[in-house]
C-alpha cells in the first residue's frame, strides 16, 4: 500500500498511465501482469519511479520553455 499521496487527486487516472507507459518502456510490464506490484522487487518499482520523475520534469521544462511567464502555482 503505497504512503505518497498526490498533491492533485484528479491525477491519479494520468499517473497510472504513465506509471504502466513507463513500466511497459522499460520492459517491465510483463512481470507486473505475472507476479503483481506487491512482488515487484525494490529496485524494479524504483527504476519505474525514477523514470517517471524524469518523464514529468521533462513535461514541466517543456512547458515552461513555452511559456517562461506562467506561474507556478
Amino acid at each position: 500500500m503505497s504512503r505518497n499521496h498526490l498533491v492533485v487527486p484528479q491525477a491519479e487516472d494520468a499517473m497510472n498511465r504513465l506509471k504502466m507507459e513507463t513500466a511497459h518502456e522499460l520492459g517491465l510490464d510483463d512481470d507486473i501482469e505475472q507476479r503483481g506490484w506487491g512482488e515487484m522487487t525494490t529496485r524494479e518499482v524504483g527504476k519505474i519511479g525514477g523514470n517517471m520523475v524524469k518523464k514529468m520534469i521533462a513535461y514541466a521544462e517543456k512547458h515552461m520553455a513555452e511559456d517562461p511567464n506562467q506561474s507556478l502555482e
